[in-house]
């Protein structure tokens, strides 16, 4: 690794610990604050580790389709209740649209590596499913959301429908891929990379492989799928979105790529907040999801 490339590294790691700890403070707050219409489910359990936990927003008058939101944070920290995550997605789809929105936890490392990782994701998807009618949802018209490690999760259960399908989910009609840089996982390992990935995907090829999307996909007739990356980030998520595409398009997936001059964290913070963005996303998803 060159010495720039070291510097750029460390850069990429540092902020990542500013961001866990100004998500730790943001979490702290109550969330009541700007979840006004909406009522909540919380730490509903679908495994029997206390991270296997989701909360429910359910809008007074549901429309229909559910998103399932899985947070970001370095497959090592975040939380489903972090106001980064929810506020502005709730506000948006939850109170205006009429959506049911579920934000998830999972286990972290070192406690769970992310093939597991996906694995719980696959059994909230699996149980969201089930329990959407109880919500007035339709459990066909799901959004399975994920930022940052979130959205490789997502993606991983995307590309590998196998997964998803051994946890008891069945197919789910979008996805949406919030500015993940982990979809070749083993190109991504064997260029100068921040630490954060050697602690998620260690050292072994084959383990690449096993949690990269690039290297699942593989089903034709997968879900919809957007990818909205940063075109801010020095690491090019948005052609690491293409380059999953290039493949993807083999078997006839239906793939949206928007980059957008937002930086990492703000793909996700500003999603739902007023402006093109967020209407461009819920105009996409209206099509998407039409009954």
């Amino acid at each position: 690794m060159t010495a720039a490339n070291k510097i750029a590294a460390m850069r990429y790691q540092n902020r990542s610990i500013r961001l866990f700890f100004v998500t730790l403070l943001l979490a702290a707050s109550s969330f009541s604050t700007f979840a006004q219409g909406a009522r909540v489910l919380r730490d509903v359990p679908y495994g029997g580790d206390a991270r296997q936990r989701f909360d429910v927003y359910l809008p007074a008058r549901p429309a229909g389709p559910v998103i399932l939101l899985v947070h970001g944070g370095a497959w090592a920290f975040g939380d489903k209740a972090s106001p980064d995550v929810v506020k502005n997605k709730v506000r948006h789809w939850v109170d205006g649209q009429g959506y049911v929105l579920v934000s998830t936890n999972y286990r972290l490392l070192p406690a769970a590596r992310p093939l597991e990782q996906a694995g719980d994701v696959a059994r909230a998807l699996a149980l969201v499913q089930k329990q959407a009618p109880q919500w007035g949802a339709d459990p066909k018209r799901l959004v399975l959301m994920g930022h940052s490690a979130g959205a490789h999760l997502a993606m991983l259960l995307h590309a590998s429908p196998d997964m998803a399908a051994k946890a008891g989910a069945q197919r789910w009609r979008v996805t949406v891929s919030l500015d993940s840089a982990a979809m070749d996982v083993e190109q991504l390992m064997r260029a100068p990379h921040a630490r954060l990935y050697d602690r998620a995907f260690g050292q072994d090829p084959a383990y690449w492989q096993a949690v990269s999307p690039y290297h699942q996909v593989s089903a034709p007739g997968a879900p919809a799928l957007l990818m909205v990356c940063s075109k801010l980030r020095g690491d090019d998520p948005c052609g690491k979105a293409l380059h999953y595409e290039k493949k993807a398009a083999h078997f006839g997936h239906y793939i949206t790529i928007w980059g957008r001059d937002l930086n990492h964290a703000d793909i996700s913070r500003q999603l739902g907040a007023s402006g093109m963005y967020t209407d461009l996303v819920t105009n996409w998803l209206k099509d998407a999801l039409k009954p």
